[in-house]
């Protein structure tokens, strides 16, 4: 009988054993696909680039009529909470590798109010240009360019949003943090884009 016990007991540490290892390939597969992912917006984003500095490089007005230039303050205040909130959101992320779900949402919804914050500020900036996107090159560059970006910050705060939700369900990250991870490694990879575009539209004039 005992045997029979022991037997069985080791039946089920060698399954949850091969179940943790399957889970744990899973997770690694999906990450690879979406690093993959991520160096596929990497391109899209590096032909926007490099079109922008060809095309202000290149064009002889490339101003529109009456604009003397960008206003650098707002959007650099904008900027660094941005960039900042790379640092909250890896804040999350260890919190939860402790198991500690009240410092991971509240670090959560801190990251989502600062990218709330940039979008709102974005808003702001755009309701005040004195250019449209039919403002010549530079004015389509710029549109395209920052509403690009911008799209990805909303969607990076939907993310947040849903593993924020996914935080409230028993046990639900009690098998693995993918999501987590993949929505972490997507915020830092919007950060970055907007450094190097901070750089370009408004440093770069």
């Amino acid at each position: 009988m005992s045997n029979t016990i022991v037997t069985e007991s080791l039946s089920i540490e060698h399954l949850l054993h091969e179940a943790e290892e399957h889970t744990h390939d899973h997770e690694g597969n999906s990450m690879f696909g979406f690093i993959v992912f991520l160096l596929s917006e990497s391109i899209i984003f590096l032909s926007f680039f490099a079109g922008y500095i060809v095309y202000k490089t290149t064009t002889v007005d490339w101003l529109p009529a009456g604009v003397s230039g960008l206003e650098v303050r707002e959007p650099a205040i904008n900027s660094i909470v941005l960039v900042s909130s790379s640092f909250v959101i890896y804040l999350a992320e260890k919190e939860l590798q402790r198991h500690n779900l009240k410092g991971f949402r509240i670090f959560l919804l801190a990251t989502i109010a600062m990218g709330s914050y940039f979008l709102l500020g974005q808003a702001i900036e755009w309701s005040n240009l004195e250019f449209g996107f039919t403002s010549g090159v530079f004015g389509g560059t710029f549109y395209l360019l920052t509403g690009f970006h911008g799209l990805h910050v909303f969607i990076g705060i939907l993310l947040q949003i849903m593993i924020l939700f996914r935080s409230f369900i028993p046990g639900n990250y009690d098998s693995g943090h993918f999501g987590v991870n993949a929505t972490s490694l997507f915020w830092h990879f919007v950060d970055v884009i907007w450094i190097i575009l901070f750089v370009l539209i408004y440093v770069w004039q």
